[in-house]
């Protein structure tokens, strides 16, 4: 039976690629149908890199043409993948007017990571920066409760024509967080594209205005979020808050690696410990290593990583977080020196990293290389 193109492209009108709604002619799937006597060659343009749709599709092309037209036939089916653009993902970009952008994070939950990044923003205020601080902890939101802002909504605000959200300002600092848009009580049960998208709307759609440093309070552990904003925004470095026990160390010590892979490539401002030690109040020469002594310390020497310095546990900072006015505001407090040595830690690593670095560039990650492990 002599091959007919179009009779050819008629009978490809029956097969549906999975996912594309249309049959591949129909939906443009088809880019080229090409006959050399025994030879076959159709050319595919499909949206989904899936290697079993790409081989279910082969599959269906060689079996119509040999049952339909002629068993004999040497059928090639050449498939290229042009994914579309994703609505729901971050693209990067800069945000125009903001100088510094630092992620804080943490390997694991509950070593304060968002008291940290509360009082290192209230003490670049009182330094004279202009402050801004990003609630990316969009499971866990708890800068509205460190701020006293629990109940406060962004506004809406027309800048060159366009619609943005106005953040909510505390001591000075400007604030957005999911928190704003949820009940208190409201879990926020989303997968990472809604996540990201809730973000994006947050970092792009927000009248930031001028800032010398944005602070982003990043969800523990190293996953969906932490991708999300990294490819969305040039981190300009990262701060990583630990414990001193050795738990909690070695997931700092994952997040380290994250921040420094070769997909990422984020520098690493430095590493805080928290809860270093405790001193009671009637033995104030006395130190108590609860959760062990200097273990962020020796993690900061071992990956060869500056350390910032160390918090230790006092009851005021507690009570300030959850009274919304961080402690580094109480003037004259042990807790107010201890955050201005470490919030001068942070600006002279910035200066530096500025100095001897090009900015960071909102990262591309194209294969899954981007999450395999750093081996230092």
């Amino acid at each position: 039976m002599k091959l007919d193109r179009k009779e050819i492209l008629s009978a490809l009108e029956t097969i549906t690629i999975a996912g594309e709604g249309k049959n591949m002619v129909e939906s443009g799937a088809v880019k080229n149908v090409l006959i050399f006597g025994n030879e076959v060659t159709v050319d595919l343009l499909i949206s989904t890199p899936a290697m079993h749709i790409k081989k279910r599709a082969e599959d269906d092309i060689k079996k119509l043409i040999h049952e339909k037209f002629s068993p004999d036939a040497e059928v090639k089916v050449n498939i290229k993948v042009e994914t579309k653009e994703n609505p729901n993902e971050i693209k990067g970009k800069s945000i125009p007017g903001i100088s510094n952008i630092i992620a804080v994070a943490s390997g694991k939950g509950g070593v304060g990571k968002s008291t940290v990044t509360a009082n290192l923003a209230v003490t670049l205020a009182k330094m004279g920066f202009k402050v801004g601080i990003l609630d990316a902890d969009i499971y866990g939101p708890s800068m509205p409760i460190m701020f006293d802002v629990e109940n406060e909504k962004p506004i809406s605000v027309e800048i060159d024509g366009k619609s943005k959200m106005k953040p909510v300002e505390s001591y000075e600092i400007k604030i957005l967080s999911i928190g704003f848009f949820t009940a208190p009580s409201q879990a926020v049960i989303w997968r990472g594209p809604m996540a990201s998208k809730a973000l994006n709307q947050m970092i792009f759609d927000a009248a930031w205005g001028e800032l010398d440093f944005m602070l982003i309070d990043l969800p523990p552990g190293t996953g969906d979020i932490h991708l999300s904003i990294m490819q969305s925004l040039p981190i300009t470095g990262a701060v990583v808050v630990s414990t001193p026990q050795a738990v909690a160390l070695a997931d700092a010590k994952k997040g380290v690696s994250m921040f420094l892979s070769d997909a990422i490539n984020v520098p690493v401002l430095g590493i805080i410990e928290n809860m270093a030690y405790f001193t009671p109040e009637e033995l104030p020469n006395n130190k108590y290593y609860i959760f062990g002594q200097e273990g962020a310390k020796n993690l900061a020497l071992d990956l060869q990583v500056p350390f910032l310095g160390e918090v230790p546990i006092v009851q005021s900072i507690r009570e300030a977080g959850d009274y919304g006015r961080p402690a580094a505001l109480q003037t004259g407090s042990v807790i107010e020196t201890v955050f201005e040595e470490i919030t001068r830690n942070v600006v002279q690593e910035t200066v530096k990293r500025n100095e001897t670095l090009a900015p960071t560039e909102a990262i591309k990650i194209t294969t899954m290389a981007g999450c395999s492990a750093v081996k230092k």
